[in-house]
């Protein structure tokens, strides 16, 4: 082989490193952006908004109740006008790791259908469209260089390591999600395929992390340039004494009780929206409807859960025991409500805040150190949910100091084989398949 022939290789090495760096970077950018229009259209809906009422004289105790219901109502025309979109992450991760790539013709419907519902106040995260957005942009790219080789297959994987990373902002979940599988909306493990692609797992690997750095550096340097525009707080001090271990197996019971009830807590959502059959504009206003009730009794069932959980931390001890365990336990069912109902995305960040809430009102009951009942009832709630005890820790590195990784560790792998109800009757939300290539109809 001549050097000239030697230099080609290297070429096209050297420029698809550059541009998985710069999808990742772009990646992060994107996912700041999202969070960016996502927290400024909510701080217009759900707090101008409200005082607009307030000063006209118009009570605003029940704003929750018409807006999530007229959010329903938009959530129900868009879906009748588009087709269900996002899908979920698990099945985003599912397409590109089957055929390494991500269709990118339904960037937009993914991106305002990932959106909509955040705005509305929806109890669901935001992974879904940012996962599949990003997917369908890296994709594209490599339809446009296919002269780089084989390495563009993996682009589409790399785009959803980094942006999965930017949006929780731990790597090692970011990198670990593309490889072994997320959870699926049920909590079982999906079994994907794992695709023999035209580089070594070496190099793979180093795709993955290239993409990731770019991400989270971008990601930190415009919240440094501009204010974080996403994710949760930290906590970063935890105590383990006698009385914290003496309360540990309470702890991780009722938070293995939470998870638990997501299962059936779907399986109903799911049969009520069986029963509505293709009224695809009619679900999303009785979810909309039952989220805003919900909002007006325990206004932190509503939402996400990033900024309240902000909230939650500053306000704890002035709420009561009973209200915070109930608020916990009510988020784990309006997020099922919202995912069988037509209100698309994510329920990571949700179910973190539910067990969030469980855990300062057992901190209440208690008198223990709060990260430590946090660490205990949120690891074990999201483990029984993902089924999977070391992912889990290593998502909730995402909130929680490196010093409770023994705590996550154990409290996840307790929770993770519980067994639970109807694993099969998942809430799992898929687009339009070739074998089902029209949306649902509204008959009503």
């Amino acid at each position: 082989m001549t050097s000239q022939e030697r230099v080609r290789p290297m070429g096209k090495r050297l420029l698809f490193i550059a541009l998985t760096i710069a999808f990742g970077a772009f990646a992060g950018a994107f996912a700041w952006a999202f969070f960016f229009l996502m927290n400024q259209g909510i701080h217009l809906l759900w707090d101008v908004v409200p005082s607009w009422l307030a000063q006209a004289g118009l009570p605003a105790l029940f704003y929750p109740i018409a807006f999530c219901t007229a959010g329903g109502l938009v959530i129900g025309l868009f879906a009748k006008r588009f087709g269900p979109y996002p899908d979920d992450m698990n099945t985003v991760m599912a397409k590109v790791k089957a055929t390494g790539r991500y269709d990118y013709d339904t960037l937009g419907p993914s991106f305002f259908g990932a959106l909509l519902p955040l705005l509305f106040g929806g109890s669901i995260g935001p992974e879904a469209g940012l996962t599949g957005v990003i997917a369908g942009l890296c994709t594209w790219v490599g339809d446009r260089l296919r002269f780089v080789g084989s390495e563009m297959r993996e682009l589409a994987e790399a785009g959803t390591a980094a942006v999965i990373s930017a949006i929780f902002a731990t790597p090692l979940f970011g990198l670990a999600v593309p490889i072994v599988g997320a959870a699926d909306e049920s909590g079982g493990t999906r079994s994907i395929r794992e695709v023999r692609l035209g580089v070594g797992k070496p190099l793979k690997v180093a795709i993955y992390v290239l993409a990731v750095a770019g991400a989270l550096g971008m990601m930190g340097l415009l919240g440094s340039l501009f204010g974080a525009s996403g994710g949760l707080p930290r906590f970063t001090q935890i105590a383990c004494g006698l009385p914290e271990l003496l309360w540990a197996l309470p702890l991780i019971a009722v938070g293995t009780l939470a998870g638990w009830l997501f299962f059936p807590f779907g399986m109903l959502a799911k049969k009520v929206a069986e029963a509505l059959g293709k009224h695809i504009i009619v679900k999303p206003i009785i979810a909309g409807a039952l989220l805003g009730v919900s909002g007006v009794l325990l206004p932190y069932t509503m939402f996400a859960g990033e900024a309240q959980t902000e909230q939650l931390a500053e306000s704890w001890m002035g709420i009561s025991a009973t209200i915070l365990i109930l608020t916990g336990f009510c988020k784990v069912l309006t997020t099922q409500v919202c995912l069988n109902l037509g209100w698309r995305g994510g329920h990571f960040f949700p179910i973190i805040f539910a067990g969030i809430s469980i855990g300062y009102g057992m901190a209440t009951l208690t008198g223990i150190d709060p990260t430590f009942a946090l660490c205990a009832v949120t690891a074990s709630l999201v483990g029984t949910v993902m089924r999977q005890p070391v992912m889990t820790m290593v998502l909730l590195f995402l909130v929680f100091p490196l010093a409770g990784a023994p705590v996550l560790l154990i409290a996840a792998s307790i929770g993770s084989v519980i067994p639970v109800p109807g694993r099969s009757a998942h809430t799992e939300q898929t687009a339009p398949t070739p074998e089902d290539p029209t949306p649902e109809t509204d008959e009503a």
